[in-house]
């Protein structure tokens, strides 16, 4: 697809969302809070496409994130605290700024080092809630939650770094059936699995 295409394709989409948040009663109704649950429930949706290998679904889970993107963009609008526009250049140039090893002079030795420079930028920037953990949302689901705490922590030093090397099908088989097992340990002992891991998440970052 060409630039001029990709453009055309992204104005009717833009154009679309505004006449359905202008004609549709549904669309009309939402605001942020409304509409994030869905914007979650898409981004699921996408991974579980991602997961499985499947372009077809790939392609189609994509255009529903995007939808979310320009319609959370256009609220933005209606309030005169931003824009689609807006949205595009304020990733892109944080994006250049945390790719100082692409747009700067920096050298990087892996990509372990690649987060770790992300991270400590990401500290830096005007507004950022400070400290290791600064800004890792608690109501992330709790799987979620302890990688991204391990993660600053490795980051910063406080815990040992990911293996650079990238894990195959069967690293991906062994721990999807290690943590299965778990959740069955827990069910068995009636220990609610995502609140028991919530829970040492919690803890870790307490004590770092």
């Amino acid at each position: 697809m060409s630039e001029s295409q990709a453009a055309r394709a992204l104005t009717a989409l833009d154009e679309l969302t505004r006449r359905l948040r202008s004609e549709c009663p549904w669309d009309r109704e939402q605001d942020e809070r409304s509409i994030v649950p869905h914007t979650v429930e898409e981004a699921y949706e996408l991974a579980d496409a991602a997961n499985h290998g499947d372009d077809a679904k790939l392609l189609d889970e994509l255009g529903d994130v995007l939808f979310q993107v320009m319609f959370l963009s256009l609220l933005l609008e209606e309030r005169g605290a931003g824009s689609l526009a807006e949205v595009a250049e304020h990733c892109r140039q944080k994006l250049i700024r945390r790719h100082p090893h692409i747009f700067g002079d920096t050298e990087v030795a892996d990509a372990a080092e690649v987060l770790r420079n992300w991270d400590q930028i990401k500290a830096t920037e005007a507004g950022r809630e400070q400290g290791v953990f600064g800004e890792v949302p608690e109501n992330l689901p709790a799987l979620l939650y302890a990688r991204k705490l391990q993660r600053r922590a490795a980051s910063a030093g406080h815990h040992p770094p990911a293996d650079t090397r990238r894990g195959d099908e069967e690293c991906f088989r062994r721990i999807g059936e290690r943590l299965f097992a778990l959740v069955d340990e827990a069910r068995r002992l009636q220990v609610d699995p995502e609140l028991a891991l919530r829970a040492a998440a919690q803890r870790f970052r307490e004590e770092i």
